[in-house]
């Protein structure tokens, strides 16, 4: 049995995969400190035989150590806080420094570990590398419009830097790697607190309360199903042809923030008014995949349609709150 290291497996997006490839027989180590994973989500993964939990933080030089003995076929590099709403106590805007070393030090370490193994190699980055782009749908030959130094600078600033240390490991020991620009992804398991904007319309939502807009609600995004995203890196990881790739992953189906907010409305039957409140510094407008490569190069595509995964992230919202 084939041994998969996975950093950040305790959150959102690393729980799904963690599951999904101890469906696929894999013997699964998960490393995380819960900055912004929760024990939840490893508790009903630790049921499984297979799966490994160590609590560490992968920017300690010594977690390089902790797996020295142990052969892993493949590495995947989550690990990140994730969220911008600086109202949100998990958000990047709250780990500024720790969101900047865990994609610097961390992937270097995450590297490491890979290049001791002859493993493979995932680094995923994110859409926020286009910043507030000046072309759409954005493709991975764009380089992007990104703020240095802005307020979000800490996380789009730390995803290129990941890109490129991942990229000098390729050129220089030929080590088998490849980035993934992950889109925003939606579905059960979000963090009801982590002040995303899909987890954020659904509580207020479900409370009754006002649906919060930041802006005037004509900035678009295309929100991606969790079982589409992390079926997408598991192929972006084991083909090999993927090897020093960059591939986007997301959803091409464009909402507008006010649309998704009506959605969300009407499928929870609430009875909430839409609000509108001042757009934060650097908030990109214009958010849209060109999905052409990971469609040729690993035939993925995704296959959730909006609403059907909007139902099935309400369910989990709702089971949640009654807990």
């Amino acid at each position: 049995m084939q041994s998969v290291l996975v950093s950040g497996g305790a959150g959102f997006i690393g729980y799904h995969l963690c599951k999904l490839l101890l469906e696929k027989i894999f013997e699964v180590y998960c490393v995380d400190n819960f900055l912004t994973g929760s024990q939840e989500n490893i508790a009903s993964l630790s049921k499984n035989s297979h799966f490994h939990f160590i609590e560490k933080d992968v920017t300690e030089r010594e977690v390089c150590n902790v797996f020295e003995a142990i052969s892993f076929s493949a590495v995947f590099h989550l690990a990140s806080p994730a969220s911008p709403n600086k109202k949100s106590p998990r958000s990047y805007i709250a780990y500024p420094i720790e969101t900047l070393l865990v994609n610097s030090i961390g992937t270097q370490n995450m590297l490491e570990i890979a290049k001791k193994h002859k493993s493979k190699f995932l680094f995923t980055s994110s859409s926020e590398v286009y910043g507030d782009p000046a072309i759409t749908p954005q493709k991975e030959d764009y380089f992007g419009n990104v703020n240095p130094n802005g307020v979000r600078s800490v996380y789009d600033e730390a995803k290129r830097f990941g890109e490129a240390i991942t990229m000098a490991y390729v050129r220089k020991f030929n080590m088998d790697c490849r980035i993934v620009r992950i889109f925003n992804t939606y579905g059960p398991n979000m963090q009801k607190d982590d002040g995303r904007v899909v987890s954020n319309f659904i509580n207020q939502a479900l409370e009754n309360k006002d649906i919060t807009i930041y802006g005037d609600g004509m900035q678009t995004r295309s929100f991606c199903y969790v079982d589409d995203m992390v079926l997408g890196l598991t192929k972006a990881l084991f083909i090999d042809k993927s090897k020093g790739e960059v591939i986007n992953l997301g959803n091409p189906d464009k909402r507008t923030i006010a649309e998704l907010a009506t959605i969300i409305k009407d499928l929870t039957m609430s009875q909430s008014k839409i609000i509108y409140e001042s757009l934060p510094e650097d908030d990109p407008k214009e958010r849209k995949p060109d999905i052409k490569k990971a469609q040729s190069l690993l035939g993925w595509q995704p296959n959730m349609a909006l609403n059907d995964g909007l139902r099935k992230t309400i369910v989990y919202f709702r089971q949640i709150r009654q807990t």
